[in-house]
């Protein structure tokens, strides 16, 4: 979905968002990764929502994970969050003014910054057909939920005119899987329409179709999960070198966000994923943002 001409453009850098889709703040601090961090020092944040369709809607408002300051009015802070906009676009007179009446970044970035704005999405809850799609022109659900390595050659950046993409990252969701892993061993859980889904068979399937469902909920005992938590720390060691190609393609004037829509939960408090679960572990995210040359 793009628009028609647009204004000479108002910032130097292109930019890109990238979210580790279900990712914890302490799964990246245990994988260890030397090449992601080489943006800068990574920080705990909180994203505003525990699930990807509403966190990622907020973040296209142009709210980043927040820091969580205390004594602090939220709309002064979220006048700080957007000038730092500035320095992200080498940009000047950004500020949360200018995002009214609209209050949604792509649109902002197309329309007064003069940017080509792009999406690469990974889950399908984030699907082009979604309202999410607005103020892009280009927008692509990828064929593989786990590889970012595909999204990379689709990445153009114009040496006119600066480029926004938002990255959507699925190796670190469930099951937690790298490229051509077979991962058939753990059970499918699907998003909003495979709850509904579930639902409905429960309800109408035969005897053996309720044992399954039974099967499938309590596969987790604490051992798989702890075998889960590892298999996302072993997907953040693998996106590190996907994440040395990205930074080796990038042009120079790039600024680069790495976070995560939310969190994940393993067996903390009796919970496993993520969703309509209000724990702390669901909203921590790993945050870091740079320039890497």
């Amino acid at each position: 979905m793009g628009m028609g001409p647009r204004p000479d453009p108002q910032g130097e850098n292109n930019m890109i968002v990238i979210t580790l889709d279900s990712l914890r703040w302490d799964s990246l601090m245990a994988a260890e990764p030397k090449i992601i961090t080489k943006l800068g020092k990574v920080e705990k944040r909180y994203t505003y929502a525990s699930w990807t369709a509403p966190s990622h809607y907020n973040l296209l408002t142009g709210l980043l994970p927040h820091t969580s300051p205390q004594h602090v009015y939220a709309s002064e802070y979220y006048k700080e969050d957007f000038f730092n906009y500035n320095d992200r676009l080498a940009a000047k007179g950004i500020d949360f003014g200018a995002m009214v009446p609209g209050l949604w970044f792509p649109e902002f970035l197309q329309g007064k910054m003069g940017y080509q704005t792009h999406a690469r999405v990974s889950l399908p809850v984030l699907n082009p057909k979604t309202a999410i799609n607005r103020g892009f022109d280009s927008f692509q659900l990828m064929d593989s939920h786990n590889d970012m390595r595909a999204m990379l050659p689709t990445l153009k950046f114009d040496s006119d005119r600066p480029s926004f993409y938002m990255l959507n990252v699925g190796e670190t969701h469930y099951p937690y899987a790298l490229p051509d892993e077979d991962s058939s061993m753990w059970p499918r859980i699907s998003g909003v329409n495979g709850v509904f889904r579930k639902m409905k068979d429960q309800l109408e399937a035969s005897e053996g179709k309720e044992d399954r469902f039974k099967e499938d909920f309590q596969f987790f005992d604490q051992d798989k999960l702890d075998q889960l938590r590892d298999r996302q720390i072993n997907t953040v060691r693998y996106l590190d070198g996907v994440f040395e190609e990205l930074y080796d393609m990038v042009p120079k004037n790039t600024h680069i966000i790495v976070t995560a829509d939310h969190g994940e939960l393993f067996g903390e408090a009796g919970y496993f994923g993520h969703g309509p679960i209000m724990h702390e572990k669901c909203f921590e995210v790993p945050y870091l943002e740079g320039k890497i040359r």
